[in-house]
């Protein structure tokens, strides 16, 4: 929005300057050219020096890093400090030392996203298939290139490819890294532009290096044959559906399934899982796990837990007796990140435009670029031997009189004049001449010359192969195949992710999902439990309980809801109904401490349902007059824990709970006897669920708390009597006539 012109008047007059000490100023420009000319150059250059990879398969940062340490000396030797490297890396990469070990982290053998890492780690560097388990700082680990990258940076300096400036002209990088194979469909990469994207998975080096010959030799061969699917790092099982490769080899786009692997141990009937999919971490499986157990929905699980050690990823899952672990890790596999997708988006850069390429594009431009670079590496050679034969032909001459060429340096008089005597007395050129003139006095023998001259037919045999390399496109192919060939033999690997077909898939049916049905649940004094259909409940009589024993609650609910249970120790227990078995009237029901396996004496003293959305309050009231108001999400938890500690306050004991969906008046009673009326949005909701709380009553010493009631369910007749409008208050002492006793006996008599 444009700024408000000020008036005359306030304006700065002259060359005053304004507070800032600058010239104020005001510019009006249209919208539509501020984004053409800010925010258009800097999408562009995010999509060309930043997020899209080139054919070379790299990102301009990893570009910069690998050439930084190859001019480290890191091809050979011992690893240096990470620290060490970013800070060189620093004279290519203007983005920061986080960047550039980030960087670095992502490309290393530690980490593991790589099928070829580049960078030979040690120490910590992370996981890939964890994203809470963070890599230590540079100054900790330390690191060098590994043997693949001299397939990298073979002939780099043979005039394979381009340099060009760094970012403040002080030195020169390579535009590209001439790489021996395409790296661009091995090393998998993602990216997130301004308008676009690139995401390429990773295929097995033998299986590209297979292809890419197969295409040299014959531009029209079935890739299938010999590129059979994705390869990833993390390994598991690719699903694979010929169709969807297909249009993935065709049109770059498209999305691959794939599993986890796993093995039942049959001795102590649990399930391990070894290899996940390469898009998802063991963080998200675990908490998808969880939920799922959470409501119910994995009754077979009895637990879960990550068991990842220096050995490598396992994750393992207890089962409960008689379940079957195939059928069990086929309803994970629907429901969990234990399968999961990964989607193909081959946008690559080429000559700085981005295109979306299928695979048999990417090969042919890859081998466009290739045989260009071999080209250009023949013709370097070819001029260095050409420059060489020259050199030689030039000492030919001078082997015809020895004896002249030695007279001509001696009698010259002036240095200057050296050369253009040479150049006169045996007919040569300057660089010639200032070859011969260069000779040590201890060469200018026959024998000397005799050697180098030798060389000019093995030179001349040389240099007539190398223009015809250049004059022959089958040969220079030939060169790529055999560079192929042998990148394939020194470092290919056995394929990590096994292909499974949709026939060898096992096939189960879907087990029906639980159904919900309404029920009753009553809870006696004693902590005995029932779960009843409306049904049943209708059929049958009054309900039993113990000698002494009476209802303390009741709730209609739905058969699987989550239940939580209070007790007399601070502590809450968290299950479901689905937990308990269908009961009848006549039955006392369950035993809650050992149903739930609570500590000894401890007994249960208020149940919450707390919903799919924990909504409300819990009001804690206790003996000392005080009062607690906790949210109920306090008590919401991701994980399936049963038991949490510390559910309330233990510096009081525990008067009642009230569980209060929205606000509404309270009748709270003492032993003296009084009571006081007030409204719940008195208190204020509290962080912690042992907070001690707020006074509501002031008491007597030898008086405590006794009872709270909803004021709708009380017999209290003259409400303004005991109704306050601030709490902590004293209350009036209750009166016969608002008793429930007194009322209970005038509805007797």
């Amino acid at each position: 929005m444009p700024k408000k012109k000020q008036p005359a008047e306030n304006r700065p007059k002259g060359n005053h300057p304004n507070v800032l000490g600058l010239h104020a100023a005001v510019v009006e420009q249209s919208i539509t050219d501020t984004l053409e000319t800010n925010y258009m150059p800097y999408a562009m250059s995010v999509i060309v020096s930043r997020a899209i990879p080139e054919i070379d398969g790299f990102k301009p940062s990893h570009r910069k890093l690998l050439y930084t340490m190859y001019k480290m000396g890191l091809m050979t030797g011992a690893r240096t400090k990470s620290a060490n490297i970013v800070g060189q890396t620093m004279r290519l990469n203007p983005h920061g030392d986080a960047a550039i070990y980030d960087t670095m982290v992502r490309l290393s053998k530690g980490y593991g996203a790589l099928l070829t890492p580049f960078v030979d780690s040690k120490g910590n560097f992370g996981k890939s298939y964890s994203r809470d388990m963070s890599w230590a700082a540079p100054r900790y680990t330390e690191a060098r290139l590994t043997p693949i990258c001299a397939e990298l940076f073979r002939d780099i300096d043979s005039d394979t490819v381009d340099f060009v400036d760094n970012y403040d002209n002080t030195m020169k990088e390579p535009a590209l890294l001439p790489t021996t194979f395409p790296n661009i469909l091995v090393s998998a990469n993602s990216g997130i532009a301004v308008g676009m994207a690139s995401q390429f998975c990773g295929f097995n080096l033998k299986e590209v290096c297979e292809t890419a010959a197969a295409y040299l030799k014959n531009p029209d061969c079935d890739l299938e044959d010999t590129l059979l699917a994705p390869d990833f790092p993390t390994g598991g099982e690719l699903i694979c559906d010929p169709k969807v490769l297909r249009e993935i080899y065709e049109t770059g786009r498209g999305s691959v399934k794939v599993r986890a692997k796993y093995r039942y141990v049959k001795a102590e009937n649990l399930i391990e899982i070894y290899e996940i999919p390469y898009s998802t971490t063991v963080e998200a499986i675990l908490d998808k796990v969880a939920e799922l157990i959470k409501t119910g929905k994995a009754k077979e699980i009895a637990d879960m837990r990550d068991e990842t050690d220096l050995a490598g990823l396992k994750l393992t899952i207890d089962l409960k007796r008689g379940v079957d672990p195939d059928r069990l890790m086929a309803k994970l596999y629907r429901s969990t990140p234990l399968e999961d997708s990964f989607a193909c988006n081959f946008n690559v850069l080429i000559g700085g435009s981005p295109q979306v390429l299928g695979v048999r594009q990417i090969l042919e431009e890859w081998t466009a670029w290739r045989t260009e670079s071999v080209r250009r590496r023949v013709y370097f050679t070819l001029k260095k031997r050409q420059d060489k034969l020259h050199l030689l032909k030039g000492l030919q001459r001078i082997l015809l009189d020895i004896d002249k060429a030695i007279r001509i340096i001696r009698e010259t008089e002036e240095e200057a004049e050296v050369i253009p005597n040479l150049m006169i007395g045996f007919g040569i050129d300057q660089i010639q001449a200032e070859y011969v003139a260069e000779i040590k006095l201890r060469n200018i023998n026959k024998e000397y010359i005799l050697k180098r001259t030798r060389e000019t037919d093995a030179l001349r045999d040389e240099i007539a192969d190398l223009e015809d390399i250049l004059a022959t496109p089958r040969r220079v192919k030939k060169i790529i195949m055999e560079e192929l060939n042998e990148a394939a033999k020194k470092y290919g690997e056995p394929r990590r992710t096994t292909i499974l077909y949709e026939h060898e898939l096992a096939s189960y049916d879907e087990e029906e999902q639980e159904e919900e049905y309404p029920v009753h649940v009553f809870l006696s004094r004693e902590g005995y439990f029932k779960k009843i259909t409306p049904q049943s409940l209708r059929m049958s009589g009054e309900q039993k309980f113990k000698e002494g024993d009476g209802l303390r609650q009741t709730f209609e609910t739905t058969s699987n809801a989550e239940i939580m249970f209070f007790t007399d120790r601070c502590q809450v227990y968290k299950t479901r109904l689905g937990e308990f078995e269908d009961s009848k009237a006549s039955l006392l029901g369950e035993y809650l401490p050992g149903k739930l396996g609570m500590d000894a004496g401890e007994s249960v003293v208020y149940a919450v349902l707390p919903g799919r959305e924990y909504g409300g309050a819990l009001l804690f009231f206790f003996e000392n007059g005080k009062a607690a108001r906790v949210d109920l999400t306090a008590y919401k938890t991701t994980s399936n824990r049963r038991k949490l500690t510390g559910a309330y306050s233990d510096k009081s004991p525990l008067c009642c709970i009230c569980h209060i969906r929205e606000e509404q008046e309270l009748a709270v009673y003492s032993t003296e006897p009084r009571c006081l009326i007030f409204h719940t949005a008195l208190l204020s909701p509290k962080t912690t669920r042992t907070t001690q709380g707020v006074a509501v009553m002031h008491m007597k010493p030898k008086y405590h708390l006794d009872t709270v009631k909803p004021l709708e369910e009380t017999f209290i007749t003259n409400q303004s009597r005991y109704r306050v409008r601030a709490v902590p208050a004293a209350g009036a002492l209750l009166r016969q006539e608002d008793s429930e006793e007194q009322q209970i006996g005038g509805l007797l008599d």
